[in-house]
């Protein structure tokens, strides 16, 4: 599983703010973000077992991320969830994302899996358990893991929100300042939920913080390659802002034509 915390639209100057951890087995080779080939342009890290990617952004500024969630129902021969996270950011709105998940996700052939799909415009949270169902992410801190968006049966996610909301983060730098801290949260002892799990064969394995702003220039876009109680944070915002600089370009190009 991974755990996903989102304020949207509490910060005009910064609409989607984002933190994200990663588990995943410790053995799974990945790429850290890049500029992925084809259009849009998108930037995401990239899992190179499967070829699909876990959290990314393209040119229009729209976010979509997976994690992964218990199903009952066992899928044979199962379609990979990064692949549809990686084809859902071709699409050119969260909505268009939302509708290609739900129309994928009812076929069957996906284990059990939870996206979101954010951009200005909509924010969505698609939960494909046993039942395949999408939810509107409303104005506020919203956080997703395992289960459905803010289950109050989430211990982690509960613990999540209560360490994001100590304090008013009403801009870009001090939601991430604050969401580097709690998302690098060393493991708690045995019981009890914890930010950063470590674990013999799988734990968290990456981080990521995310601000998406009205003007390219002040996107952020931090990455830990790596447990971020262990691992510092790299900037790779000039890939963000250079996607999104292109994004924009091209639709005034669009626009005035």
């Amino acid at each position: 599983m991974c755990l996903l915390a989102i304020q949207y639209r509490l910060v005009p100057e910064a609409p989607i703010l984002v933190a994200a951890n990663r588990e995943e087995l410790y053995n799974r080779p990945s790429q850290v973000p890049s500029i992925q080939s084809g259009k849009p342009r998108v930037l995401s890290g990239l899992d190179l077992q499967a070829g699909g990617t876990w959290l990314g952004v393209n040119q229009h500024g729209l976010f979509v991320a997976v994690c992964n969630r218990p199903k009952l129902t066992p899928v044979p021969a199962p379609r990979s969830r990064g692949g549809l996270c990686r084809e859902m950011l071709r699409a050119g709105s969260a909505r268009k994302a939302m509708d290609m998940a739900m129309d994928e996700l009812s076929t069957g052939r996906y284990e059990g899996c939870n996206y979101v799909a954010v951009d200005v415009e909509s924010g969505w949270a698609i939960h494909a358990g046993d039942e395949v169902e999408a939810v509107e992410i409303r104005e506020g801190l919203s956080v997703l893991s395992s289960m459905d968006l803010n289950d109050p049966r989430d211990e982690r996610g509960r613990m999540a929100r209560r360490l994001l909301t100590l304090q008013t983060l009403d801009s870009p730098v001090k939601f991430l300042a604050v969401a580097s801290k709690v998302f690098a949260r060393s493991p708690s002892p045995p019981g009890r939920p914890s930010m950063v799990i470590r674990g013999s064969e799988k734990g968290t394995v990456s981080s990521t913080l995310l601000a998406l702003g009205k003007k390219p220039r002040d996107a952020i876009y931090q990455f830990a390659a790596g447990a971020p109680d262990e691992t510092k944070y790299e900037d790779y915002s000039p890939l963000l802002r250079d996607i999104l600089s292109r994004g924009l370009r091209e639709a005034r190009t669009k626009a005035k034509a």
